[in-house]
């Protein structure tokens, strides 16, 4: 089975991740996409995101009505910090009947080259590149690599900071998020 592993915090889990995830899963060679929830960025300050458990758990709501998506929280038990790299060489010890890609933005894309071992995960891993709307350039450093796919999926420029920023100032987000995941964000009085 070929995965694809969608790293990020999930601060909090909101359409565009799922639709990102369901069109690659239903529009590219991958058989499923696991959202891998992230400890802890090293781009981000801690004390702006949730539990890990808490975030894996939007995450569980957010994916359960799809047989494609998965959560998954194989980051937790790792050691700190940890790098793609390392994500990468656990699991495929552990699930060495799998075959793991990597999903990530243009923007990531453009920083790719700065990763640890990053000639390591392209030797072995494809990677599916989704579009996003950003500034400066195009990325052509990987152009005409056999491993990097560049995905037709939609653009979905949604974040979750605007998202916890909007729940603080009291607005209303609800379809910006799934309904499984609005309702336990609203029940636990999340980022207000």
């Amino acid at each position: 089975m070929k995965i694809g592993l969608y790293f990020g915090t999930f601060n909090p889990i909101h359409v565009g991740h799922l639709t990102i995830a369901n069109h690659l899963a239903e529009h590219s060679a991958l058989d499923q996409v696991w959202f891998v929830v992230t400890p802890l960025s090293p781009f981000k300050k801690k004390s702006s995101l949730l539990d890990n458990h808490q975030r894996l758990e939007m995450v569980y709501r957010a994916t359960k009505d799809y047989n494609k998506l998965r959560p998954s929280d194989i980051e937790f038990s790792l050691p700190e910090p940890n790098y793609t790299i390392d994500t990468l060489t656990y699991l495929l010890e552990k699930f060495s009947e799998h075959e793991f890609a990597l999903i990530m933005g243009e923007d990531n894309l453009k920083s790719f080259h700065k990763w640890k071992n990053y000639e390591v995960i392209l030797d072995n891993h494809d990677i599916y590149v989704y579009p996003r709307i950003s500034e400066g350039n195009i990325e052509t450093r990987f152009d005409g690599h056999p491993k990097i796919h560049h995905v037709d999926a939609p653009i979905m420029e949604i974040s979750s900071t605007f998202i916890r920023k909007s729940i603080k100032a009291g607005k209303n987000i609800r379809p910006l998020l799934p309904e499984h995941v609005w309702e336990y964000v609203d029940e636990m009085n999340f980022y207000k």
